[in-house]
């Protein structure tokens, strides 16, 4: 399983991160009317997070964007992703001199507890929490073997990390501060406009965000999936972003929920009704290493 323990590196496979690549002279520019990240800061930052949303602010998907060249825009996402928003993306480019495709048998991906020494070929994504991860050309270097049981707990890190995703199960299911994106800094209040930045920027400006991403551990065996809507034990309904078991069937997850006691009106008629329907399950709250919005 893969591990940080005293410094010792540990890399595992993660075969379900796919790509969309936008390449050409207009690409930043491109993307910069399409995301909610200030990709004109892409090139200094050596890498974003960023969302791409409905008009309605919803997120279809959150992209981790890398530049592999000059002009050339690597956004890494779940891989059963990478198609639909190649083609969403397509559509908007027009005139602009850039060109998307779907590029997931492009390249490999790999987690690393460290950071590795660059080796010329591969691109490093340095993540907050010490981890790296690693974009590897097809054919290029060693390929790890997958193995399941690392990968979990990969999802586990990310969890603990308070690192959202967006699969196929919850594109459009939430509005991007719901997912604490402004906390993570992939979203830009001060550039341009983008797809969905008027939703976006009225919640920030406006009021608090009542129902946002928190993380969770069930006390009893419960399994629980990305997507999933659920009755917590203190009465709020949840709506599942991902999910990872810790063992004794219990389960970790990050959830969208109200943030404190009160009503929730904020909560949609279609989740409401669901947890009605559903026997509460026993959690406890656990802290995420950042701070939310009071």
């Amino acid at each position: 399983m893969l591990k940080t323990l005293d410094g010792e590196r540990a890399a595992c496979a993660l075969p379900d991160l796919g790509a969309v690549r936008v390449h050409g002279a207009d690409a930043l520019k491109f993307l910069q009317g399409q995301l909610s990240n200030d990709t004109d800061r892409l090139p200094l930052e050596k890498s974003q997070l960023a969302g791409l949303h409905t008009a309605q602010g919803r997120v279809i998907a959150l992209l981790r964007l890398v530049m592999p060249g000059p002009d050339d825009v690597l956004a890494i996402l779940p891989r059963e992703l990478a198609a639909p928003v190649a083609a969403r993306l397509a559509k908007y480019v027009l005139r602009a001199k850039a060109k998307v495709t779907e590029a997931s048998t492009d390249w490999v991906f790999s987690g690393d507890t460290t950071e590795p020494q660059p080796d010329g070929h591969s691109i490093f994504v340095s993540l907050a929490d010490g981890r790296s991860l690693i974009a590897r050309p097809t054919g290029v270097g060693e390929a790890l073997s997958s193995d399941s049981a690392a990968r979990e707990h990969w999802r586990a890190l990310d969890i603990a990390a308070g690192i959202p995703q967006v699969y196929a199960a919850t594109s459009e299911a939430f509005v991007a501060q719901m997912l604490n994106l402004d906390v993570l800094r992939a979203i830009s209040f001060e550039k341009g406009c983008y797809t969905g930045q008027e939703i976006i920027a009225r919640a920030h400006y406006r009021g608090r965000v009542k129902r946002r991403m928190q993380r969770f551990r069930t006390r009893s065996a419960t399994r629980v999936a990305a997507g999933d809507t659920l009755k917590l034990s203190d009465g709020r309904s949840a709506k599942v972003v991902d999910a990872v078991a810790v063992g004794d069937g219990r389960y970790e997850f990050l959830a969208v929920a109200h943030m404190g006691g009160g009503s929730e009106e904020s909560t949609s008629a279609v989740e409401s009704a669901e947890a009605l329907t559903q026997t509460a399950i026993d959690v406890e709250s656990l802290p995420l290493p950042y701070a939310l919005p009071d």
